[in-house]
């Protein structure tokens, strides 16, 4: 197709905006970049800059003391990240699939019932006292994991209107008449169609697993089941405990050259490392997946 003079001009004024908005958009996350690497008292005195005054890797240093620490709370973070979004895309996918279905008697019970749970909830202390006392999965990964699942219903109904939008009846009907079973029309015909919303929803959940840190704070007592943002807090917690009080009057001149405001920068960075690598390989899903699923079904 050929473009006129006008449509080329603005082809190009629009490729020169993105690119101007993508760098304005990833300039607080080079500032952060720059401040883990600033010293401690460049930054206190000249605040956070582009160009430091001082460069210094006392932040990550002082990280890397704690190497295996770390270490562990990483293959934490990513086990209960793996699992809590593999089972919970499995539990809301089957949930949706029933009251995505015409003839099911009870969808329209299955859907008030989820869309409840988006306005109410039990409150922090009976889920307390229902994950502690009555499923005993305090100290457990499973802390991590199970309170999680099918807190969001809007996951659901996000699926359930892709089922219904995009999965023809017909198609569903020459199953059955095959002799399929739902379980095999689910797993077979459902779930391989329904890619672009699932990965979707799978990114959400990964993400809310991954930056999870209430649970541990409620149900984890013991630093091993730490994931790795519990992990991250509890080593600025030590710094601002040695920079204070009485550790700060031992540690005398050197209290203040801890990396504290540094190190807060380079958390953010080990944080969100792993998310940044992901992304862009389940990006091409995610407008596609809430816009068709989004739909009103």
């Amino acid at each position: 197709m050929i473009q006129t003079k006008g449509e080329r001009a603005f082809h190009v004024f629009s490729i020169v905006a993105m690119v101007m908005f993508t760098l304005l958009a990833f300039l607080p996350f080079m500032l952060i970049i720059m401040a883990s690497f600033t010293e401690e008292s460049s930054l206190i005195r000249n605040g956070y800059s582009f160009f430091p005054e001082k460069m210094s890797v006392d932040a990550y240093v002082y990280m890397w003391s704690s190497a295996s620490t770390f270490v562990r709370a990483y293959g934490v973070s990513f086990l209960v990240t793996a699992l809590g979004t593999a089972l919970g895309l499995l539990i809301t996918s089957m949930l949706a699939y029933p009251m995505s279905r015409q003839d099911f008697k009870y969808r329209n019970v299955l859907a008030f019932i989820v869309f409840f749970t988006m306005l109410f909830s039990g409150g922090i202390v009976p889920s307390y006292i229902l994950w502690t006392k009555y499923f005993q999965i305090k100290d457990t990964l499973a802390a991590l994991i199970i309170p999680n699942l099918l807190t969001n219903g809007f996951y659901v109904l996000l699926i359930r209107n892709f089922y219904k939008n995009n999965v023809p009846v017909e198609l569903i009907e020459s199953a059955q008449i095959d002799g399929a079973s739902e379980l095999r029309i689910f797993y077979r015909m459902m779930l391989p169609l329904s890619v672009p919303v699932l990965a979707t929803v799978g990114l959400f959940m990964g993400l809310a697993y991954w930056n999870d840190w209430i649970n541990a704070l409620y149900f984890i007592t013991k630093p091993q089941y730490y994931g790795i943002q519990n992990m991250l807090i509890r080593l600025m917690n030590n710094i601002q405990f040695l920079k204070s009080g009485q550790a700060s009057s031992m540690l005398g001149a050197n209290a203040a050259d801890l990396p504290s405001t540094a190190v807060r920068m380079a958390m953010a960075i080990i944080g969100i490392l792993p998310i940044l690598v992901v992304f862009p390989f389940l990006q091409k899903y995610l407008t596609k997946g809430i816009i068709v699923g989004a739909v009103k079904g």
